[in-house]
């Protein structure tokens, strides 16, 4: 399984659309660097206080880290979709699996390679984007590092769900299906929110099944509460407007649907060897 990670680590290294990415994150950490050091040029200028100009950079950083998890998914997708299907329509799954080697450990080593991949690109990216924000800005979130794990739990989890379908489907049509049910999800999670806060238990009902089908949106709301400042969340549990928004969190997910999100992508990736087990090569 070892040498099926680093092979897939390399291969992800050696694809151009890797290093695309990396230079979007900096040119996109740059010119979030630029903006928000002019609006607070300009906000000071216009006697803007110290507390409502942090407000102003969380929910900036929110915005980015929500831009930056779509990217995230599917940079996953992109990946994950093709990890099986691919070497299984060209045949070099075939002759891996001939030498022999274990269908589990080679659907566990591709998604181990990729899987490192994605969360380091999430980490750097993520971390660098907060450091920058601190710098020009003086405001860093309460812990940096609760947002940047959420964010790479969510890659993670799609990951998962894409080397599953890369089992069964062809890569398009895996990574189609798993972006769509990210979004899906995301849905669900506002519409839930807005019912809790009308009191429509059916709404409420239905986004939590889709947490347990899907835990994205429950990690995203992870991502959120860790980019709050405390005052943040203090001031708007009361307040409807924020309640019903994606882009607020009063709390951070529960330890038992992050609990339920890592027996998720076991139980996922526990599936997706069977069906390759079951796969005539």
């Amino acid at each position: 399984m070892l040498a099926i990670t680093r092979l897939t680590i390399g291969e992800a290294a050696r694809r151009r659309v890797l290093w695309v990415l990396v230079i979007l994150a900096a040119i996109a950490v740059s010119l979030t660097a630029w903006g928000v050091s002019s609006l607070i040029a300009a906000a000071r200028d216009h006697g803007v206080t110290d507390l409502e100009i942090k407000f102003a950079v969380s929910q900036i950083l929110i915005f980015i880290a929500f831009m930056f998890g779509f990217v995230l998914v599917m940079t996953a997708a992109f990946f994950g979709s093709p990890a099986i299907a691919t070497e299984l329509e060209n045949g070099i799954a075939q002759a891996m699996l001939a030498r022999p080697l274990p269908r589990a450990s080679y659907l566990l080593g591709r998604w181990f390679g990729l899987a490192i991949v994605i969360v380091g690109y999430a980490a750097v990216s993520g971390f660098l984007a907060i450091g920058v924000v601190g710098l020009v800005s003086g405001y860093v979130p309460p812990d940096p590092i609760l947002p940047v794990a959420y964010l790479a739990g969510q890659a993670l989890v799609l990951l998962s769900l894409t080397v599953l379908l890369s089992t069964r489907l062809p890569p398009i049509a895996g990574g189609a299906i798993a972006v769509v049910a990210y979004g899906l999800a995301w849905m669900a999670g506002v519409l839930g929110k807005i019912g809790l806060a009308l009191g429509t238990t059916s709404l409420v009902t239905a986004s939590d099944a889709s947490r347990f089908l899907l835990p994205t949106d429950a990690l995203w709301q992870g991502v959120v509460y860790g980019l709050e400042p405390s005052f943040v969340i203090n001031a708007g549990e009361g307040e409807f407007v924020a309640r019903t928004s994606p882009f607020f969190a009063a709390t951070g997910p529960a330890p038992a649907i992050v609990a339920w999100s890592v027996i998720w992508v076991v139980l996922i990736l526990a599936l997706a060897v069977t069906q390759l087990r079951r796969r005539e090569l």
